[in-house]
């Protein structure tokens, strides 16, 4: 048997070199894979692509990471965190902004070897006619998205995105075994499946680590092949002082 579990979760996702980018599942708070997220931090990862739904409110998962500076580039559909704000038009971080259902659609195309697709969102905005900003510098739009080709179908505007094929994927799930098959669990499946597809190499943690065939085939959400290792999940760990807003304003 490949046995994919790793009990020792920082040895193993001590192979994600810094620089890398990174699928993460989750919504919001919901499905998120906190144990990775954690450890990504506690191995002072940076310089990181991360590329997920949102950034959320506060300074746990991916706030952590923003907050703590690890973060280059965002690509997404809400970044929330006003300290990503600040991060952004001080130049300290690039956002790639993604309509949901287009980001959602671009981590499934990558991992199922789909080049592009075209879709009507975004067609009309800032979002694929070249104009909205990626980074700033000096309070101005320092560079842009680049402008994406268009093409009409029945008469309507369609917008040419890519599929987005990243290093490392980090999802959770409900239950999962020594295989990597994977069971979410209610609305926390959400991008889990799409991120986990989506990266080269996925980590899993799981709230459960049940036996081989617990799972029922029907009821495996995400087949083993997509997932590399298995660990087990964690709670949030908040960053800590040392990196709050008024720490960072006052450094």
């Amino acid at each position: 048997m490949n046995d994919k579990y790793r009990e020792d979760l920082m040895a193993a996702l001590d192979v994600v070199p810094s620089g890398s980018s990174i699928a993460v599942g989750g919504f919001g708070s919901s499905g998120r894979p906190d144990a990775l997220l954690n450890a990504l931090c506690d191995l002072d990862k940076r310089d990181l692509h991360v590329i997920v739904n949102n950034v959320g409110d506060d300074y746990t998962g991916i706030g952590r990471l923003v907050v703590e500076g690890r973060v280059r580039r965002f690509t997404g559909s809400f970044p929330i965190l006003q300290t990503f704000y600040d991060d952004y038009f001080a130049g300290r971080v690039e956002l790639e902004l993604i309509p949901q259902g287009t980001l959602a659609e671009r981590m499934r195309a990558g991992g199922a070897g789909i080049a592009a697709f075209f879709t009507p969102s975004a067609a009309g905005t800032m979002l694929s006619d070249g104009t909205f900003p990626l980074t700033y510098a000096d309070g101005r739009p320092a560079d842009h998205l680049p402008a994406k080709e268009l093409r009409d179908f029945d008469g309507r505007p369609h917008v040419l995105e890519h599929g987005i094929t990243a290093d490392f994927g980090v999802v959770k799930a409900h239950q999962g075994d020594r295989l990597g098959n994977l069971r979410f669990r209610l609305s926390a499946r959400n991008f889990n499946p799409l991120a986990a597809m989506s990266g080269r190499t996925t980590f899993a943690e799981v709230e459960q680590l049940v036996a081989v065939d617990a799972i029922a085939p029907d009821d495996v959400h995400l087949p083993g092949v997509f997932v590399k290792h298995v660990v087990m999940t964690a709670a949030p760990v908040p960053a800590s002082a040392e990196y709050t807003a008024s720490m960072r304003g006052a450094a």
